[in-house]
């Protein structure tokens, strides 16, 4: 059944010079707040792996931001945004990127009523002659909803990765009311970020750096990686008053067979670095479900979770994804997820979270919630009066779950 929730119950007042606009010098210089059984503590990000148990699994979700935003002109003079979400055509992220001539992108288009059906050229205001070569151009294919089917060409027989990179710009999050500046390509990344995809950072792992994670490491913690790749849904505020109806948006996500192994031996604290790690880690658990009634992986629905009881246990589920990948000889498991996870929700996965401090009345806030067992107020209570930074540069939680 689907949980009946206010999302006016999770809000909270967060004024504006509470925002974090931009990153520290130091990636662990930030703060770091401590919940466990109840209780808060105040700590410097850097004393991290001293607060973790030893011989957990940590784990991180290695996608890395591509710079998705760019601006097109009409000949009336009429800018267009146009922001790439996901590959149409070709739709593997791999491919796509390896074009050499045209792609299709879903995409949110600003002033999309003022784009009719003219060829829009890329603006460029400095006449960068770089720029000028690739000649790229942005066809408007179809609308749908929110989002359009925009197809690029371009010359120069250079990859999209390549176009993206000279002619896009990083999409940091319309909260911070800025434009993209030259620290945001190094520091809107984290260090491990590895494979194309995602549209939003996973903001937990920008904390990380590589002393940090050497200090893990030296501790007896694990480092594994999933790859979720994350899409602007994670922008979107919930706009209707009850939770059920909110929509979420499809994000892919891979995980590596050997992983799987890992976590099927179930004797390990498992730590997820942010709420992409935690959807991707609990997801697994409903794709289990459906190789075990349907004999192969889909897609986990939003509501899943909350459908009916499911009497298998993490390890059965676990079982039926790692038999599905060795009977068809595959060492990765690729599929999706539009989970949804709210107070109520039963977690399979994961018991410790890195996380950082999520907008009011926004999904992840309620995904908090459900973690530490609906006692979040103590925890942003404690990060406001105490001064702590807040959003996608703001400062950083390691919550132990209830």
């Amino acid at each position: 059944m689907i949980p009946d929730i206010h999302i006016e119950d999770y809000d909270y007042p967060l004024p504006d010079s509470r925002i974090a606009r931009y990153p520290l010098e130091r990636r662990d210089a930030s703060r770091l707040l401590m919940y466990r059984d109840g209780s808060v503590t105040g700590h410097v990000f850097r004393e991290i792996p001293d607060l973790l148990p030893q011989d957990a699994i940590m784990v991180f979700n290695d996608t890395k931001v591509v710079p998705a935003r760019l601006h097109f002109q009409r000949e009336t003079g009429a800018h267009i945004e146009v922001f790439c979400l996901e590959p149409v055509h070709p739709s593997e992220y791999n491919l796509v990127f390896a074009e050499t001539v045209c792609c299709r992108w879903k995409c949110i288009v600003g002033n999309v009523k003022k784009w009719k059906s003219d060829v829009l050229s890329l603006y460029n205001p400095d006449n960068d002659m770089t720029v000028n070569a690739l000649a790229l151009k942005a066809s408007l294919v179809e609308r749908d909803g929110e989002t359009s089917v925009v197809e690029f060409s371009w010359e120069g027989g250079v990859p999209f990765s390549r176009v993206l990179e000279i002619c896009g710009s990083i999409p940091i999050p319309p909260y911070l009311n800025r434009e993209t500046e030259a620290i945001d390509q190094e520091r809107y990344q984290t260090l491990y970020a590895k494979f194309r995809g995602s549209v939003a950072a996973p903001t937990a792992g920008l904390h990380f750096t590589e002393e940090v994670l050497g200090r893990i490491k030296a501790k007896g913690i694990d480092m594994e990686t999933v790859c979720l790749h994350v899409g602007a849904g994670t922008f979107l505020p919930v706009k209707s008053s009850e939770i059920s109806g909110h929509t979420m948006h499809r994000e892919p996500f891979v995980v590596r067979r050997s992983f799987l192994e890992e976590l099927r031996r179930g004797t390990r604290p498992v730590i997820a670095v942010g709420t992409t790690s935690v959807r991707t880690l609990e997801s697994l658990y409903y794709v289990g479900v459906n190789c075990i009634e349907k004999g192969h992986p889909e897609d986990v629905g939003q509501w899943m979770p909350y459908e009916r009881e499911y009497a298998y246990t993490t390890g059965e589920a676990l079982d039926a994804i790692i038999g599905y990948l060795d009977s068809n000889s595959l060492d990765e498991l690729k599929v999706g997820t539009r989970i949804i996870i709210v107070p109520g929700y039963e977690f399979k996965a994961v018991d410790i979270l890195v996380t950082n401090f999520h907008q009011p009345k926004s999904t992840l806030l309620l995904l908090i919630s459900a973690f530490v067992g609906g006692d979040w107020r103590t925890i942003y209570g404690y990060a406001l009066s105490h001064d702590f930074r807040f959003l996608s540069y703001g400062d950083s939680s390691v919550l132990f779950r209830k």
